[in-house]
């Protein structure tokens, strides 16, 4: 049975920070918080930055809900725009990604189900160094 010392609070900006160039992940809680039942996470996008690439996840669900801006989404083969407080369900096994194509940040709250998610996080963070985005205009 949980109790009162189990309980997460976490302040706006606080949690494990991963930055990806231009894009920049705060997780608030994964394997060790929720014994791997899920993972959530920040994602903060620049102006005119690409996501992570398309992709899918054949065993986890992922939930996002826009916190700020417009982001665009792949689902399948389908772009679709959300703006602040726009909710999107991505099943396993289907293909998706996000991008934010408008002149202003976007941040994403992200939801992955079950979790362990922040496991994988040393080779994208990784992955983006090897291979960094422009900026606009460069």
């Amino acid at each position: 049975m949980a109790s009162c010392s189990d309980v997460l609070e976490l302040g706006p900006g606080e949690g494990r920070a991963y930055d990806l160039g231009r894009m920049r992940a705060v997780f608030k809680a994964d394997h060790g918080e929720s014994g791997d039942r899920y993972a959530v996470s920040e994602w903060w996008l620049e102006p005119h930055c690409t996501g992570p690439g398309a992709h899918s996840h054949a065993a986890n669900e992922e939930i996002f809900y826009v916190l700020a801006g417009t982001a665009s989404f792949l689902v399948g083969e389908t772009w679709r725009s959300l703006s602040k407080g726009g909710f999107l369900r991505i099943p396993a096994g289907v293909t998706h990604d996000f991008v934010n194509r408008s002149d202003a940040p976007v941040g994403l709250l992200n939801v992955f189900l079950p979790g362990g998610f922040e496991e994988m996080m040393p080779s994208i963070v990784q992955w983006f160094a090897d291979n960094p985005q422009a900026a606009p205009g460069d």
